[in-house]
């Protein structure tokens, strides 16, 4: 039986890293999904203010398995 998986895109935030930011974004989709499978980052930018990086934003498309009963 072949799986099927649905997606959800979010976009997390961090004034650390990219990486803190997409795991931002995979901590709050755990808090309502279950089964989480996998993570892809599809973008990343960031804010700037005077001169400097005050957040970094990654959108990441969030997969998990579809359950039936």
């Amino acid at each position: 039986m072949a799986g099927v998986a649905k997606i959800v895109r979010l976009i997390g935030s961090s004034p650390e890293s990219f990486a803190k930011a997409a795991d931002a974004a995979v901590q709050e989709a755990a808090k309502t999904i279950r089964g989480i499978s996998g993570a892809h980052v599809v973008t990343m930018s960031a804010v700037v203010e005077n001169d400097r990086i005050t957040q970094y934003r990654t959108t990441v498309d969030i997969a998990f398995g579809v359950e039936r009963s």
